[in-house]
């Protein structure tokens, strides 16, 4: 389905009809009230001293207030009304003849001050309900009766200083305005010249399957704020710059200048497609800047909207049905136990913000022993899940569910891939690489401790399990964080040996017959590599999986066809992580923002500083087991590895970002 519409011209002009007030025609006042009732605006026109208006929508309960004068306003349809008194901003009531702020009456049509006065209004005619205002008793109009006459021009004087007042402390709201953090990723990606991931990189997120062909050049309806007006009036702007779900716009007629471009959430509540002012009953009006440089703007709109794209019409709509979730609070699910993350345990859902989930482990009574994880993550799973394959439980010391809490449906969780165990399969006491789960940034030596049905292995870092088996971690066979043996050497990648082997550098042959083990087999693995669209460089809003509660400003650094290199803005490179491009805890930039969710800005230069030395400490010690090892070529690998006789590698490269397969595992020979 097409998610842009072209603006033809001839349903553009019609949309114009709708939106525009003749420049050209004088006709009488009463006619152009009768047509003006109907919404057949046709022109651009300045609102004139003796015929100020307003209009007014069916569809909403926002009144639109009067403009002045000077102002050029391209008009809506809806009914219009003129003031008794003429002037714009002020109102008359039609019942006792006070004068004051027109947004201050009474009712939609703005005729009475007050509610007694608008049941007062008798059928009769104004002129009489005058006559009976200034009559008393039957005698004539009296000198206090010709003051009240008099009080329009008082009261204007007074509401004229009002409404500067407003204008005052509104301008001085804007300027205080400014975000906590004092963080914005405009600025941040403006200064730098960086790039952003676009939205479709990101299948779990908003609008990430249903993004279409949004991009620079596109139209759309935004609030005017290069306006003095006490209401909120549009304006056209086109996409310049898309990062993420921010859009830098420019309002039309500014040509080259970019004084006044400003960033935007495109699915925010106030971007709409071009001609949604129309059929809301919202005005149009040029930013005060550019006013003088054209005097038909009917012409110029038409012009540049000509052949040009919009969002789609129901955009809006598709945003909040790719913001519903189904995982609903007070469910309960298994989850990883961040103590031990050999078990699953019993937690509630306690929060839903944009698909990600706060889980309350069932027995904690002040709810503050929780897990942060997203609605598809491999770590959550239907109560029943452990039993049925064979997983580590740890049963709940509470014997029935709180009421309220009630499982949730099995079919809300992610499905794996099925696969086929029956012929050869991984077996216990196969080697491979993984990423290790206690340290994101490296990819280890690991052995499969145990098969589970449905394709799932428990796996254990070599040189650091525990005797109990606790720190076992639980992988699905089709996971994109476990590797067969060689995958580092091939892709340039170091490889973390196991703790306390002293024979370095690591060689897999030499470690395999060392333990007398062997490699689990390369066609067991996942080497599906999907069309992702990531490149080194781009920008994005990324998880810190190692305190998953976090959403941080990150940037990919590497990529090895679907594994990504994720860096976290401000802090040093051994807190990157390692995460597959189909992650659900990786988010386009503005994901925060659209969802309400605390977006962690880079790290000061204090705490760099401060972090800096205490990591260089650890990266010391770390580095002590790599001394003397120097980097090898791909070349020399390849000969090294092939002296063995037993593996042969298949032609491969580093850092791909060709997307699709490519062969880059290593593979058995028969």
């Amino acid at each position: 389905m097409e998610n842009t519409k072209d603006l033809a011209f001839d349903i553009f002009c019609k949309l114009l009809l709708h939106t525009f007030i003749s420049q050209t025609e004088h006709t009488s006042r009463a006619e152009r009230k009768r047509r003006d009732s109907f919404g057949m605006f046709d022109g651009y026109d300045s609102c004139s001293e003796d015929t100020s208006s307003s209009s007014s929508s069916d569809e909403s309960e926002e009144e639109v207030a009067p403009l002045p004068s000077s102002l050029p306003i391209i008009k809506n349809n809806g009914q219009v009304y003129t003031y008794p008194d003429g002037k714009s901003g002020m109102a008359t009531c039609e019942m006792c003849g006070m004068v004051g702020v027109r947004d201050a009456f009474y009712s939609k049509t703005k005729r009475f001050c007050s509610v007694s006065c608008s049941r007062s209004y008798s059928s009769n005619s104004k002129k009489a309900s005058i006559l009976a205002r200034l009559q008393v008793a039957g005698k004539p109009p009296t000198k206090k009766a010709k003051v009240l006459q008099k009080q329009p021009l008082v009261a204007k004087l007074a509401a004229y200083a009002q409404y500067q007042a407003t204008l005052q402390n509104q301008a001085k709201t804007k300027a205080a305005a400014v975000p906590v953090e004092g963080f914005s990723w405009g600025n941040y990606i403006n200064s730098n010249s960086f790039t952003a991931a676009p939205v479709t990189c990101f299948k779990h997120a908003p609008m990430g399957t249903c993004w279409g062909d949004i991009s620079e050049g596109v139209r759309v309806e935004v609030p005017n704020t290069d306006c003095s007006l006490p209401t909120k009036v549009f304006w056209i702007a086109g996409i310049v710059k898309l990062a993420g779900y921010n859009a830098l716009l420019r309002y039309e007629g500014f040509e080259n200048d970019s004084s006044l471009d400003f960033w935007c959430n495109v699915c925010g509540s106030d971007i709409h497609p071009v001609g949604w002012c129309a059929t809301s009953g919202k005005p149009l009006v040029p930013p005060r800047t550019i006013q003088h440089k054209y005097t038909n703007w009917k012409a110029f709109l038409v012009k540049r909207l000509t052949g040009a794209k919009t969002l789609p019409p129901d955009f809006s709509q598709k945003v909040s049905e790719s913001m519903q979730y189904p995982f609903k609070t007070s469910m309960r699910v298994e989850v990883v136990d961040k103590t031990h993350l050999c078990r699953t345990r019993v937690a509630v859902v306690e929060s839903v913000i944009g698909g990600r989930l706060r889980l309350v482990y069932e027995e904690s009574e002040d709810k503050t022993d929780d897990f942060w994880c997203h609605m598809y993550s491999p770590l959550i799973h239907h109560i029943g899940w452990s039993r049925s394959i064979g997983h580590r439980f740890k049963r709940s010391d509470i014997t029935k569910k709180q009421d309220g809490h009630f499982d949730a449906p099995p079919h809300l969780f992610m499905k794996v891939k099925e696969v086929d165990a029956a012929g050869e399969w991984f077996k216990e006491g196969m080697k491979l690489e993984a990423i290790d789960p206690l340290n994101l940034s490296a990819i280890c030596v690991a052995t499969i401790r145990k098969v589970l049905a449905d394709g799932y292995l428990m796996i254990g870092i070599d040189g650091s399990e525990a005797a109990d088996g606790s720190d076992w971690f639980c992988y699905h066979a089709t996971s994109p964080s476990i590797f067969p043996v060689g995958f580092c050497e091939i892709n340039m990648i170091e490889l973390t040996p196991p703790r306390g082997y002293a024979k370095l550098p690591f060689k897999w042959f030499d470690y395999l017959r060392e333990t007398d083990s062997i490699a689990a087999p390369v066609k067991l693995f996942n080497k599906e590599v999907p069309n992702h669209g990531f490149h080194v460089g781009m920008k994005l809003e990324a998880v810190d999986l190692m305190e998953p509660r976090l959403v941080c400003v990150a940037t990919v650094t590497r990529i090895i066809h679907r594994l990504l290199r994720i860096h976290f803005d401000g802090w040093e490179d051994e807190y990157d992580q390692w995460v597959d491009c189909e992650s659900p805890d990786l988010y386009p930039v503005g994901w925060c923002q659209l969802t309400g969710y605390q977006l962690q800005p880079p790290a000061p230069q204090s705490s760099r500083d401060s972090q800096s030395s205490s990591s260089k400490q650890k990266k010391k010690a770390k580095s002590q087991q790599y001394k003397g090892h120097k980097k090898m070529t791909s070349l020399q690998l390849k000969e090294e590895l092939l002296d063995g006789e037993e593996y042969s590698f298949l032609q491969g490269a580093s850092d791909q970002e060709s997307n699709g397969s490519a062969s880059y595992y290593i593979k058995q020979e028969p």
